[in-house]
């Protein structure tokens, strides 16, 4: 994608803090629930510079358009490179950006507000999405909104679905978190476990490098397994035994231990060749019983009908088969891959509920490397025994 110049813009005139956060949206909080707002999304968290606008009304949203920019760079490295990324973001957000209003048939002065992530990821990939998206916030006189990247993914269902809606039991796997979310209601949450070390995502990029395949490891993995013969190696199910023991641990993952027995497997391997497939199909044997039992269980305890798979690790059909074998009646829902992976849409959606609710962010708005989502807080077992 070619990265065209522009001149500097001019100067405006510096406002006061206080004038700026009394400055009024285009539609006052009534006048949002009943009329259709169109929000700019972007999306820098990670290595993939990526646009969207998305048009909401009533809490339906609208796909319009979405672009996504991957940096291929990183696969020669096996893993993001954080300065290179945001490099990479420096240059495409223009470009990215005006690519997605020309594709919805938008000009900037049609948009509502900017939503763009600003926490969790890289703090310098970070950086640049919430500097353009305030810079054009601030020039066009719109109302900005900091979106939390694992919200985007829970709004992400919702938009080629708009009857996924709370309450819901939540999984969101993807290279750097694994956490499963009880959400009785949108903004609110409770955290129910987490990875106590690698993520989902991380363990499937590390066992891939185990086996010689690319980055990211996932799909690698992915398609490896579908000619492996199952019964040939045996992994680990690691904290499984831990569901029936209420506690902290009861819904917590840790992929550390998988990941180490993959490699005494390919250690003693005679013939690696050979081997990949079926050591592919029994670590992700391994790994996704883990994910799809713990939440059966949650689903089971909750009572709730439904479940919400986001993140990139959601894109793996066979988790998805899976989980919806595993908890029927209970319906799954989950995104197509180009939206579960990071992108704009999902934080252009989220930021739609917000705006719709009346919510803005302020002009001193950072990013954040590490941020809890908003309306987080513990489920009562891990409260009674932290």
């Amino acid at each position: 994608m070619a990265v065209r110049s522009r001149s500097p813009a001019p100067r405006r005139p510096r406002r006061s803090d206080a004038a700026l956060q009394h400055r009024r949206p285009h539609h006052s909080p009534r006048d949002r629930t009943t009329q259709l707002v169109r929000i700019l999304g972007i999306e820098t968290s990670c290595d993939e510079t990526s646009a969207a606008v998305v048009s909401s009304e009533g809490g339906v949203a609208t796909l319009e358009s979405l672009v996504i920019l991957s940096q291929d760079v990183h696969a020669i490295f096996g893993g993001v490179v954080p300065e290179l990324a945001s490099r990479a973001h420096v240059q495409a957000i223009a470009p990215v950006v005006d690519r997605a209003l020309d594709e919805a048939g938008v000009r900037v002065r049609g948009l509502d507000g900017i939503a763009v992530t600003s926490a969790p990821g890289l703090v310098g990939a970070l950086l640049v999405g919430v500097m353009y998206g305030k810079t054009l916030a601030w020039s066009l006189d719109l109302p900005l909104i900091g979106v939390h990247h694992l919200e985007g993914h829970l709004f992400a269902a919702t938009i080629e679905d708009p009857t996924v809606a709370p309450p819901f039991v939540a999984l969101l796997v993807s290279g750097g978190h694994t956490m499963l979310l009880d959400v009785p209601a949108w903004g609110q949450y409770r955290l129910l476990g987490q990875t106590i070390d690698d993520a989902a995502g991380e363990a499937f990029d590390k066992v891939a490098k185990l086996l010689g395949l690319g980055y990211p490891g996932g799909p690698h993995i992915e398609r490896l397994a579908r000619n492996g013969r199952a019964g040939r190696f045996k992994f680990p199910r690691p904290m499984l035994r831990e569901m029936d023991r209420p506690g902290p641990q009861q819904y917590a993952f840790s992929f550390s231990g998988l990941k180490t027995a993959v490699l005494r497997a390919v250690q003693q391997s005679r013939d690696i060749d050979a081997d990949r497939a079926d050591l592919a199909l029994a670590f992700q044997d391994a790994a996704l019983d883990v994910l799809v039992e713990k939440t059966a269980h949650a689903v089971d305890s909750l009572r709730y009908g439904t479940v919400v798979l986001g993140g990139g690790v959601a894109c793996n059909q066979a988790l998805a088969e899976r989980m919806r074998a595993r908890v029927a009646p209970a319906r799954v829902a989950v995104a197509s891959p180009r939206l579960n992976t990071d992108n704009a849409a999902m934080i252009a959606a989220a930021g739609a509920w917000r705006l719709e609710r009346g919510e803005r962010s302020g002009w001193d708005l950072e990013p954040r490397d590490a941020l809890p989502l908003p309306g987080l807080s513990l489920s009562l077992r891990a409260e009674t025994t932290a």
